[in-house]
């Protein structure tokens, strides 16, 4: 059986990786009929646990991808360092561990999604959607929900908004496709000179659909 990417490409970013190689785990407990229950022996640890790892929900310790990789009959020494490079690589940080303190846990495994994905579609009937907002725009909505906030907190909100960003201009962005109520674009957000440019950079944004 082969790996589900080569050399463990760290291209989809962390969180697509522990996704790949989780269903990939699973794949060949399943093949060699073992329970979860009796994987997560092997690795001195619970089903709970081997049901994490092959959701990709959890970092991988070299050490139970490798007992579990033996335990699964995987001896082959290429196969099994092809796997092992790619849970290392699957272990490494994504650009918004840094935002860690104005992050939930769960809206940091969404941004891992957002950051792997090659189409987004969204559908939004209060605001511009964060990854088309302007930084004045997004400060006014950031606002809206953290009013008592410090200055630099909400300064550190704007500029991961702003990071999110990048995917639509790197190599191979994902293509967006966004449907927007019409009262998203008739709600004064931030005064009337924030929403024109707003509106403009939605506009530009447009034309490079």
């Amino acid at each position: 059986m082969t790996t589900p990417v080569e050399d463990g490409d760290p291209a989809g970013g962390p969180t697509a990786l522990r996704m790949m190689l989780g269903a990939h785990l699973r794949q060949l407990r399943e093949a060699c009929g073992m329970s979860r229950e009796d994987a997560g022996w092997q690795i001195r640890s619970s089903e709970s646990k081997i049901s994490r790892i092959e959701l990709g929900r959890v970092s991988f310790k070299e050490r139970d991808i490798a007992d579990l990789l033996t335990a699964y009959g995987v001896n082959e020494q290429d196969e099994r360092d092809r796997l092992l490079t790619l849970a290392r690589n699957a272990n490494t940080t994504g650009w918004w561990h840094r935002y860690g303190d104005v992050l939930p846990n769960w809206f940091q495994f969404y941004l891992g999604l957002e950051a792997a994905a090659t189409v987004i579609r969204s559908y939004e009937v209060q605001f511009v959607p964060g990854l088309l907002q302007t930084a004045d725009y997004a400060r006014a909505v950031i606002l809206l929900g953290h009013r008592h906030a410090p200055a630099d907190e909400i300064d550190r909100r704007v500029s991961l908004r702003m990071d999110r960003q990048r995917i639509l201009t790197r190599r191979d962005p994902p293509q967006l496709w966004v449907v927007m109520d019409e009262a998203v674009l008739r709600r004064p957000v931030g005064g009337r000179d924030v929403m024109r440019r707003q509106l403009e950079a939605l506009i530009e944004a447009g034309k490079r659909s």
